[in-house]
């Protein structure tokens, strides 16, 4: 297979899909961006980046010069020059933002995560009800949203498990899964509601949460080697809490390879550089 088309929350994202089903590097690929990402309100409306990457074709050789023309061999030499410049430039943009995040070290992260690993719930502890004041939430918001879904829940003792399952369920999911934390976080404020107890909520579609784990143990297993190839840290885009532990956790036996987090949320974002 010489190219491959992905989607993923940003180019970035994608690319490293692609690369990871063709088995190449970056540099052995040509990448077309097919569709750009945007956002939408609460995630309803945004869409994914779609790319095209396909291996690059062998070189042709290069026609011999003439001696008497020296200046058009020097042009031919200096043409790739500019392009390096340019790629220079990109990698070093990120780390200009590495002195403002720095003045922020010191301060407490605002938002809590509203993400809740699966691996950690015993699905067969659960119980599947009919009536549950979080399935009545859950289908009064995403009718008037103007989404046609349907519904199953299971409760445990400190725990309800809401899954969403029809056509819209690309719509109720969003760019990256934030619909569908957007609307887990709000259901959780109803279901804790003047509780003493906390009772965790976990609201996924189509087994979004379970895939969009594995991708994530994907991407970071890819941008690993590719720190250990270069030499050279990666900052990854932000994400929430449970995202960035998915990250951690994949790479915490590495030899090679360290990980941390820098920023403040929602804009927090993990780093995967060489052990020093």
């Amino acid at each position: 297979m010489d190219y491959s088309e992905k989607w993923g929350s940003n180019v970035e994202e994608a690319v490293e899909l692609a690369l990871i089903d063709l088995k190449l590097s970056r540099d052995e690929v040509e990448v077309t961006v097919l569709e750009q990402p945007s956002k939408g309100f609460l995630g309803i409306g945004a869409k994914l980046a779609r790319v095209r990457v396909e291996k690059k074709k062998p070189a042709e050789p290069e026609k011999p010069v003439p001696q008497e023309k020296p200046e058009v061999k020097e042009e031919i030499n200096k043409e790739p020059k500019p392009e390096k410049k340019r790629a220079k430039k990109q990698e070093k943009k990120p780390q200009n933002k590495k002195s403002s995040e720095n003045k922020n070290k010191g301060s407490k992260p605002k938002t809590k995560s509203v993400n809740i690993a699966l691996d950690d719930v015993d699905i067969n502890t659960l119980k599947e009800v009919e009536e549950h004041e979080a399935l009545d939430f859950l289908k009064e918001i995403t009718a008037k949203m103007g989404l046609e879904l349907d519904f199953t829940a299971k409760v445990g003792e400190d725990l309800v498990l809401l899954e969403m399952a029809g056509k819209d369920s690309r719509t109720v999911i969003g760019k990256r899964g934030q619909t569908l934390d957007a609307i887990q976080y709000l259901t959780s404020l109803v279901v804790n509601k003047d509780k003493e107890k906390y009772i965790k909520v976990v609201v996924d579609a189509e087994n979004y949460r379970a895939k969009r784990q594995k991708t994530l143990e994907q991407l970071a297993n890819r941008l690993a080697a590719k720190v250990i190839k270069t030499k050279k840290q990666v900052r990854l885009e932000p994400m929430n809490p449970y995202e960035r532990k998915v990250i951690h956790a994949t790479l915490q036996h590495n030899s090679e390879i360290t990980t941390r987090s820098e920023g403040e949320e929602p804009y927090r974002r993990v780093i995967i550089e060489l052990k020093k």
